[in-house]
């Protein structure tokens, strides 16, 4: 089996924590804000961890660049 490559698209938007978790920015602040609340929009300013459904998938995309 050849070598899986790093989804570089991937690499861009998600880092791993230190205990091995990863990271992510949250969706639905880049445009049409006046509609959302300050609150909801402080909260996706916030980083926030990739669920524990979705880790098995970004692992293997971020699998190469260990």
């Amino acid at each position: 089996m050849p070598k899986l490559k790093t989804h570089r698209g991937a690499a861009k938007r998600i880092k791993r924590t230190a205990t091995g978790k990863f990271k992510r920015h949250s969706a639905y602040h880049t445009h049409i804000l006046t509609k959302k609340t300050t609150k909801r929009k402080r909260r996706l300013r916030k980083a926030t961890l990739v669920s524990a459904s979705d880790a098995k998938v970004v692992r293997r995309m971020l699998a190469a660049g260990r």
